[in-house]
């Protein structure tokens, strides 16, 4: 008999989905690798429904990214090692003690404190880690490998600014930038390598390009993806405009000239 309480219903759910015997056939050869994919699937749709307002979308994808959690947390238990009610006392543990503000007789004076307990307790938890796995302690550490590479650069700036290791003026930040630019055009215009040779070292200071440039957008307290999300919905607006206007005009893309695209470009641009 199914239960009345929700939770405990997709707790059911999922138990009978990953049945031995009447389970799903998908849903029972699953491992924690490989719902990996699907979570961060998940992830992004729940990002696009926020990113375009669409509310009644969101509650679904919330419900699909918690279901990914009980899938975790049904594998995990199939295996003896936790269950989703060990999830929750860990998260809630984890919440009072990085709030002392609110759950504790702690008082901060402002937000940059608040903050700054939140870093302490983090390092905390990072030095645990590592100390249970042997390892020498880093302010990197727990940095997934698998965030989206503009979201890493940004959590390696943010950890290294924590303890110095940073510019307190914005001028260095960009003579940096146009450092790295120079340092493209260079491996650009060399003649004494091979083609293969002369790639790898302008991926390499490409690299360094866009990492100087996340620093920037860090200094002026901006977050990178969110920046980057703004400025393709921005280009697919306009470009898709111009496409209108060509056809309006009775042609195709391929059949105007550069400078023809580039001044309904800036047409299109003045609508903004």
């Amino acid at each position: 008999m199914q239960s009345t309480d929700p939770l405990a219903s997709l707790l059911n759910i999922m138990h009978s989905l990953r049945d031995p015997e009447t389970g799903c056939p998908w849903d029972k050869k699953q491992t924690f690798a490989s719902v990996v994919p699907h979570t961060i699937e998940e992830v992004y749709e729940l990002a696009d429904a926020i990113e375009l307002n669409d509310f009644s979308d969101l509650k679904g994808e919330l419900g699909d990214l918690l279901f990914q959690v009980v899938f975790y947390a049904q594998i995990a238990k199939e295996q003896g090692l936790f269950e989703f009610s060990d999830i929750l006392e860990t998260l809630n543990e984890k919440l009072i003690r990085r709030h002392p503000h609110v759950f504790a007789q702690t008082a901060f004076t402002d937000e940059q404190a608040v903050h700054a307990n939140w870093e302490k307790e983090k390092q905390k938890e990072r030095l645990k880690k590592s100390t249970s796995m042997n390892q020498q302690e880093s302010v990197l550490d727990n940095i997934p490998l698998a965030l989206p590479a503009l979201n890493r650069a940004y959590k390696i700036q943010k950890r290294c600014a924590n303890v110095g290791f940073d510019w307190a003026e914005l001028e260095p930040v960009v003579a940096k930038i146009h450092e790295e630019i120079d340092e493209v055009l260079v491996e650009v215009k060399r003649t004494d390598l091979t083609d293969e040779q002369r790639k790898i070292r302008i991926e390499d200071e490409l690299g360094d390009l866009l990492f100087a440039n996340v620093n920037l957008v860090r200094h002026l307290s901006a977050d990178p993806e969110t920046v980057l999300r703004q400025a393709n919905k921005k280009f697919e607006k306009r470009f898709r405009l111009v496409e209108q206007t060509v056809i309006k005009q009775g042609k195709q893309m391929q059949d105007c000239s550069l400078e023809e695209l580039e001044a309904i470009w800036v047409e299109v641009k003045k609508l903004d």
